[in-house]
């Protein structure tokens, strides 16, 4: 078994002198254990000062281990290694599992150097230590993502729990044949810093980009401070890979077809809640991507009183940033079933929807109306609604 505790240096460069061995001697496999021997005197936890970086045909087990990010980081916990500042072509990689034992624990910097997405600046109001920095960026980037795979075909992401990420705390782009589960979130949006509240914008949980497909998702539980689930997909990349412009590091390469799409997703088993009121699951596409073939089934909405989602379930949007209401027909076939929701509507369909199923809905008051068709009849078609209250 190869362990960090085999190398010296700093925590990042064992962890990843630890899986260039692994990968050196075929075993593919590397365990980071609880307890850390550096300097010889064992203690518990890990700090990083840089993404650990994992090739095709690796398995990183952390064995009930506190892996935290440095003040001096401002990097993934975890990303895939075809992808990174400057690598303008992202290579496809296969076979990637990052598998927890016990309760393993990712956990956000003491006093993060950036947080958001590339839509926010530093400082204005989104926490970062780096705002005014001279030659620092100002604005949030994917470098804030927790974990982060680009083009890996057959992953697994599984038994983890992320405290406080700088962004989304998962974010898969282009990835397939995947399964993400038993994923515990706990994130607030405004987090204590030095005694003070401080203000994390974009803290999702998971997130599905473009060309995201035959994923299974189940069991995420716990709280964020965005949206706690979410597919969202737009063709509007950067205008290369690897820049720093944006929260989506892969560019305006075409590999296949409608590449984009996000289709044949499955998520099971939801239970949690946005902290930040905003929404629990958010099927969320435009500018010509599709999201299609996509199973929700069984949500529940742990909400505490007095904070209340905007919904438990949206589907589409009209905000013209994602090119207003998709073309009907654009985002079909979903099938959402045994919801059970806290939120001001439990499914809003605030976009097109077309060949779909909404199945049990139920709002924990008893209140009726817990499908909200948002967007109209015009933008709605062959939609079943079976055990449930619209307006």
């Amino acid at each position: 078994m190869i362990t960090p505790n085999d190398f010296k240096g700093r925590d990042s460069e064992r962890i990843q002198q630890a899986i260039d061995a692994a990968v050196a001697d075929g075993s593919g496999r590397v365990v980071i254990p609880r307890m850390n021997h550096a300097g010889g005197k064992p203690h518990e936890g890990w700090e990083i000062d840089s993404a650990i970086l994992l090739p095709s045909r690796m398995t990183l087990e952390l064995d009930a281990c506190r892996i935290r990010l440095s003040d001096r980081c401002r990097d993934n916990f975890i990303r895939s290694a075809n992808c990174g500042q400057g690598i303008r072509s992202i290579q496809p990689m296969h076979d990637i599992q990052i598998i927890g034992r016990g309760r393993a624990v990712l956990e956000g910097a003491v006093h993060p150097r950036a947080t958001g997405d590339s839509a926010k600046t530093l400082g204005q109001p989104t926490y970062g230590t780096d705002a005014g920095v001279a030659g620092e960026s100002q604005t949030g980037d994917w470098r804030n993502l927790g974990i982060l795979l680009a083009r890996v075909d057959r992953f697994r992401i599984e038994n983890l729990t992320i405290v406080e990420p700088h962004c989304w705390g998962i974010s898969l782009e282009h990835c397939s044949h995947g399964k993400v589960r038993d994923i515990d979130f706990a994130s607030t949006g405004e987090p204590l810093i030095d005694g003070v509240s401080a203000v994390i914008l974009n803290q999702d949980g998971l997130d599905l980009r473009a060309g995201c497909h035959d994923i299974l998702i189940e069991n995420i539980t716990g709280y964020t401070g965005d949206d706690l689930v979410a597919l969202t997909g737009s063709s509007h990349h950067p205008a290369e890979s690897g820049g720093l412009e944006a929260t989506q590091i892969c560019g305006p390469e075409r590999w296949e077809g409608r590449c984009d799409d996000i289709r044949h997703i499955m998520i099971r088993n939801v239970v949690g809640h946005s902290r930040g009121r905003n929404h629990i699951v958010r099927f969320l596409n435009g500018h010509g991507v599709r999201l299609h073939d996509v199973i929700l089934d069984g949500l529940i909405d742990t909400s505490p009183d007095g904070v209340q989602a905007k919904a438990a379930v949206k589907i589409g949007d009209n905000n013209p940033a994602w090119g207003g209401i998709t073309p009907l027909g654009d985002t079909h076939r979903l099938v959402i079933d045994r919801i059970l929701s806290r939120a001001r509507e439990a499914v809003l369909v605030g976009g097109s929807l077309a060949d779909s199923v909404i199945g049990t809905v139920r709002r924990h008051d008893n209140r009726g109306g817990e499908v909200f068709l948002e967007s109209g009849p015009a933008n709605i078609r062959n939609v079943t609604i079976k055990d449930a209250g619209v307006k």
